[in-house]
């Protein structure tokens, strides 16, 4: 869809239009917004806390372990961005646009398109890994028990990886309606079972054997597969306002989701691309006690990410659904408070965690080598955390707009600051300290860019938004 500042609004007869659709075009912006982040704020803070809790499990089997989770983590939260985030934010934006144009059998045949391209992906996904995944994880510094431990964990967790991508395709098509509370609940409640599980498979109970690092894995494939069933139920049992029909496959319907879904993966890819290098130059300049260190305060950062997705899936249904009806004033208007509030959010968590790095870190291991590394990282790159924040809203709601250049030309300069400052500075400096306020910088620039772009009306000229 090619927004045009042009476009006259779309009208739709009221009584044509669901009410949860009329809700979206005309109640009061900051508190529609809210009620609909609370959910999903929720239900995102759940999904990350399932990296956290096994990370917090897998600690007590030994640095090395750690650290190759640290390895593998960059990959896993790609391919989670992607399927949730990326090709998410497609499924949601073109069936938010559809319901706001009251398309409603557009939005129906969108779901089984959702579903095929998600399952293909994730088996694409998933053979990559089984088939590169130690070769890659060597590149990232990765070497001995830390590296074996990295191979394991990544060919359960990856053997999986498919049912992750339909848990999230099916979670995106129900919160393209607007409904957040729904996935909420069903993912929250997977991690109501995994916090016993991941103990269980990793250290064993009874009858059940140890598996290691490998349990780990083996609990979250178990949780993907219980999203899975369930959201697959509540869709095929018409519940949802977008239903689920047998149709034929058209390219259409699958451009209008990947045309959006493609370049937010670049944009996914960009941010994983610059943990992943950063971690190798930890490894090279301190070893593996500092990517322990590094991976382990690099988490909080990726916490962000579903803590904004949030605000950026409402921010996304919103977007979507008034300019869907041509209504182009609010939803710029929605953009710049979701941005803001975005903003709010992850500054204070990065201030705090500037301030108590410890308290953080602490959690996941005592080794003083670790604590130092982390430490160093939170405190200086935590207090740009708002402007990592303030980005990913707008790119969020950049998807439900349909324009992503400037997320995609933020994101290239983000990473240009970050890894190519970061290898400067180490070369003239040899101290990670300069490699973490490269990385910092790039936060700033990412954020400062996106928020002067959109404000200033990026979305409406012409076909460059």
């Amino acid at each position: 869809m090619n927004v045009d500042a042009k476009m006259p609004p779309v009208t739709v007869p009221a009584s044509r239009m669901n009410a949860r659709t009329q809700r979206m075009l005309n109640d009061p912006i900051v508190p529609m917004l809210l009620r609909m982040a609370w959910p999903n704020v929720l239900i995102m803070v759940a999904q990350a806390s399932t990296g956290l809790i096994e990370t917090w499990w897998v600690s007590h089997l030994g640095t090395d372990a750690l650290a190759g989770m640290a390895l593998v983590f960059p990959v896993l939260m790609l391919t989670q961005m992607i399927s949730a985030g990326a090709m998410g934010g497609g499924i949601s934006s073109a069936i938010a646009r559809a319901l706001g144009g009251d398309r409603r059998d557009e939005a129906d045949a969108l779901v089984l398109h959702a579903i095929a391209i998600n399952v293909v992906l994730g088996l694409a996904v998933s053979g990559l890994m089984l088939l590169y995944g130690r070769s890659l994880y060597g590149l990232l510094g990765g070497e001995g028990a830390a590296l074996e431990a990295a191979v394991i964990y990544s060919a359960v967790v990856f053997g999986g990886n498919a049912l992750l991508w339909v848990m999230n395709g099916l979670a995106s098509v129900i919160r393209g309606t607007g409904n957040m509370l729904v996935p909420a609940l069903v993912i929250c409640g997977g991690v109501v079972l995994l916090v016993p599980l991941s103990p269980v498979l990793i250290f064993g109970l009874g009858p059940i054997p140890a598996m290691g690092i490998a349990g780990g894995g083996a609990a979250l494939v178990l949780y993907y597969a219980a999203g899975t069933a369930v959201l697959g139920w509540y869709i095929l049992a018409g519940r949802n306002l977008a239903r689920f029909r047998w149709v034929r496959l058209r390219w259409l319907p699958l451009r209008d989701i990947l045309r959006i879904g493609a370049v937010g993966s670049i944009t996914s890819l960009q941010t994983n691309v610059t943990v992943a290098v950063v971690t190798g130059l930890v490894a090279s300049a301190a070893g593996t006690d500092a990517i322990a260190g590094f991976g382990t305060a690099v988490r909080l950062e990726y916490l962000l990410v579903p803590l904004v997705f949030g605000l950026g899936a409402p921010l996304v249904a919103l977007v979507g659904t008034n300019i869907g009806a041509g209504n182009q004033e609010r939803a710029l208007r929605i953009a710049v408070i979701g941005g803001g509030l975005a903003f709010a959010l992850t500054e204070t968590i990065g201030l705090a965690a500037a301030i108590w790095p410890q308290a953080w870190l602490a959690l996941f291991s005592a080794e003083p080598a670790m604590i130092e590394a982390g430490s160093a990282y939170l405190r200086i790159v935590g207090p740009s955390y708002g402007f990592f924040g303030l980005g990913l809203a707008l790119y969020f709601a950049s998807q439900g707009a349909g324009r992503l250049l400037w997320p995609l030309c933020s994101g290239f300069l983000r990473l240009l600051v970050a890894m190519g400052g970061g290898w400067l500075a180490l070369r003239l400096t040899g101290s990670i300290d300069w490699l973490f306020a490269a990385v910092a910088l790039g936060l700033v620039v990412y954020g400062a860019t996106m928020a002067v772009a959109i404000s200033g009306g990026a979305w409406f000229r012409g076909s460059a938004g």
